[in-house]
């Protein structure tokens, strides 16, 4: 992906998928610490820990039909390539938080983009959805 806003959609449709009614999409900048941080946090059906394990695998998912699920493997690659890191903490029936830390002064660091429509897009395709957004700098 080319910009980290398709990553935001990628996940924000992975928690549709599993049933959430309402997402929030936290971006935390800390120019001093060279830190940015992306927050999914969704309340949808969760996941046991060996699925949480294994969701950053591009040889895992748990969609019906497709061997392989690149979203959280690509997000995973695009924070480490920066220095960064992914977590995700979830349990099932209590929703899924997917953290990615990245270090924007990194070579590698892939533009925001268009988040603002990544965002109207997925709030007009899924208007039954709650998307909150925060926004934090320090």
């Amino acid at each position: 992906m080319r910009d980290l806003s398709l990553h935001v959609l990628d996940i924000a449709e992975n928690s549709i998928r599993a049933g959430a009614g309402h997402i929030c999409v936290r971006i935390m900048e800390d120019a001093a610490s060279d830190v940015l941080v992306l927050e999914i946090e969704d309340d949808g059906r969760g996941m046991d820990e060996e699925t949480r394990r294994r969701a950053v695998s591009p040889f895992f998912t748990d969609k019906d039909k497709k061997r392989f699920g690149l979203g959280l493997p690509l997000l995973a690659q695009a924070a480490e390539a920066t220095g960064g890191q992914v977590r995700i903490e979830s349990a099932p029936g209590r929703g899924t938080r997917v953290r990615a830390e990245f270090h924007p002064s990194h070579i590698d660091m892939k533009p925001l983009g268009d988040l603002d429509g990544t965002l109207a897009m997925l709030q007009a395709s899924h208007p039954e959805i709650e998307v909150v957004v925060e926004y934090a700098d320090s």
